[in-house]
């Protein structure tokens, strides 16, 4: 298999397979100069092989990135998993994922994403220490990450309509792409602003949630891009911001929770061709990440509140060296992300990663089975 990735950082591709209880995937490590590749861990639909590793690639590389720039020490991974057909034994499931990951040897710490839950993960658990995203221990980080990640995105969603727009989100629309646990969670505290709010999601008893819950309108999911709202929030999954729907677009403002918005990177200089401020998703909804981390390494929650209170300034800095530069976003974000991982790498002098990002040899996909006889 080869695979578009940006080809900068990635370290291992892990096939497993255990047809025995259902399992099927990638676990993809980006790098982990910086500490044990984390990311989630994601059950979904997947036609083939090939598509399932290449969404893995890159969402393992938006791992890398985002928790550079949050400054954990952990580096970039991501599981993709294929969800089975018809119901299914999740515990054997869970089980033989837990496995596959405590065989890494600490390399990959994964957590709950879409199409997984606390449960799940701990399911995960009764198989490996390298698991977070569970119930919070007393005093410390833990549980469900949703809240963090919401709240991430709301602040840096008032601090680029700030910028943008000159005034808070108070009378603002808002459309809403994915009104999960994470877009729900972004609802609430918009609805709170007093901000405006159109939501669409694929799940028709989510969005009647919200409607009577928050006085939300409601909109068709292929519909809602080009809604007239001054800020888009995708809160789905990636890949939304297209050739397809670039052009149509109304919102100024793009700020949303999903990982890699962009179909293609091409697509941010796209957004800032038609003058739209586009605010990085792994930039912004670095929130869950830093509860995991957190929780995985014996913190407090205390300190997860502050770690997310520097997002929104995070992003304001970007965008004010976007505007500086005359560059798109989403390449300052990733130019300065690879620029934080390269310094931490064996032999890095000082400023060579200004002119050149060293990257390791890419291993060979390694295969995890079941044991036989």
């Amino acid at each position: 298999m080869t695979f578009e990735n940006g080809a900068d950082f990635q370290e291992e591709l892990v096939v497993i397979d255990d047809p025995a209880a259902g399992l099927s995937g990638v676990i993809a490590i980006h790098s982990t100069t910086l500490g044990p590749a984390a990311g989630g861990c994601r059950l979904w639909h997947y036609d083939g092989t090939a598509d399932l590793a290449r969404d893995a690639v890159r969402l393992a590389r938006g791992m890398s990135y985002k928790n550079a720039l949050a400054g954990l020490p952990l580096g970039g991974g991501k599981a993709v998993l294929r969800r089975p057909p018809g119901e299914f034994d999740r515990t054997a499931l869970f089980h033989a994922f837990g496995e596959a990951v405590a065989r890494l040897n600490g390399r990959y710490v994964t957590a709950e994403d879409v199409g997984t839950s606390v449960a799940d993960m701990k399911l995960v658990r009764e198989r490996t220490r390298h698991v977070a995203g569970l119930d919070a221990l007393p005093g410390r980080a833990g549980g469900d990450p949703s809240s963090w990640t919401a709240l991430g995105v709301f602040e840096a969603m008032q601090a680029a309509a700030g910028r943008r727009f000159g005034r808070s989100l108070h009378g603002m629309t808002v459309a809403v792409q994915g009104v999960g646990n994470v877009g729900a969670g972004l609802c609430r505290l918009l609805h709170a602003e007093g901000a405006r709010l159109i939501v669409a999601d694929t799940d028709a008893r989510r969005v009647a949630r919200l409607v009577e819950e928050l006085g939300a309108e409601s909109c068709g999911v292929d519909e809602i891009a080009a809604v007239p709202a001054q800020i888009f929030a995708p809160c789905a999954l990636g890949g939304v911001l297209n050739d397809r729907t670039i052009p149509l677009l109304q919102a100024k403002l793009i700020c949303g929770a999903a990982n890699n918005q962009l179909a293609t990177d091409e697509d941010g200089a796209a957004l800032m061709r038609r003058g739209i401020t586009y605010a990085p998703d792994y930039v912004v909804n670095a929130g869950g990440i830093i509860n995991v981390s957190a929780e995985y390494l014996g913190e407090t929650s205390q300190q997860v509140r502050a770690r997310v209170g520097l997002i929104a300034a995070r992003l304001i800095s970007i965008l004010r060296e976007a505007e500086d530069s005359g560059s798109p976003t989403n390449r300052v974000a990733d130019a300065l992300a690879a620029r934080i991982i390269a310094d931490a790498m064996p032999g890095a002098g000082a400023g060579a990663a200004a002119t050149r990002v060293v990257a390791p040899p890419v291993r060979p996909p390694l295969v995890f089975a079941p044991a036989t006889g």
